[in-house]
């Protein structure tokens, strides 16, 4: 028989649980394909510090900007730039915009005859097929068409482009072969790329617009805001730091 201090004892634990998962929420988190990965690590770390729960879908910043333009069910938006979280608020949807990181593009190769080391890469080389992602979807495929135009190739070479939806399907195109290199983000080659395998070459930021990417809350939910907070904490730019990308604020 259950003494009353142990019944006491329950109750209070019993509405512990219960009164944390009543101030627990949810939130719908669209964001783009490059910066995938790092959000799935921090939102673990989030999820176990905050108690929230986090439903993250990836895809191309262009095509998540049209969902959320038709209606689409996100709390907040992990852009891989800042046109398209500006673009929203302009059209009066979202708010509390902040860049919570700079990516970097690299030019990367499984072919082991390749080297990747300057622009002669580019010129000099035998190569058949380059992938980008579509400029008018993604950021990192904008990027990548101004290395070019920078280069002067952007009309040389335009006929070898196997565009991807987003910065993930370009990345397929060179893992699987269906391209001999392409441009991604810094992030996934750190991350995804075979070890000792290829070659890279981080191509330098000059050469492109910053990489500026910036999040916007588009309701007003609790978790997507607490999120955002967390994005500042120095566990989650820890995060982002080993995935390739540069802080745009000091870690709180």
């Amino acid at each position: 028989m259950m003494t009353r201090p142990a019944k006491l004892i329950g109750l209070i634990c019993l509405f512990s649980v219960l009164s944390s998962a009543a101030r627990a929420d949810s939130a719908h988190v669209a964001v783009a394909s490059n910066f995938a990965p790092a959000l799935s690590e921090i939102a673990q770390a989030f999820e176990q510090q905050q108690h929230h729960h986090l439903k993250i879908s990836p895809g191309s910043s262009g095509k998540l900007y049209a969902q959320i333009i038709h209606g689409a069910p996100f709390d907040v938006f992990f852009s891989a730039d800042q046109r398209k979280p500006i673009a929203l608020q302009e059209r009066g949807i979202g708010n509390q915009r902040q860049t919570y990181a700079t990516g970097r593009l690299v030019l990367w190769s499984l072919r082991d005859d390749l080297t990747l080391e300057h622009a002669r890469a580019l010129t000099a080389q035998p190569w058949q097929r380059l992938a980008l992602a579509n400029p008018r979807l993604a950021p990192y495929g904008l990027a990548a068409t101004q290395v070019l135009e920078h280069l002067g190739l952007h009309a040389k070479t335009r006929a070898r482009w196997v565009q991807g939806e987003n910065i993930a399907q370009t990345y397929q195109f060179v893992a699987t072969g269906n391209a001999d290199l392409g441009f991604i983000a810094l992030a996934q080659w750190r991350q995804q790329a075979p070890p000792n395998r290829g070659h890279a070459w981080i191509i330098p930021s000059s050469w492109h617009d910053p990489i500026h990417q910036d999040a916007l809350l588009i309701t007003d939910n609790a978790a997507a805001r607490s999120l955002l907070e967390f994005m500042r904490s120095a566990s989650a730019q820890a995060i982002m730091q080993r995935y390739g990308y540069a802080l745009e604020s000091p870690p709180e």
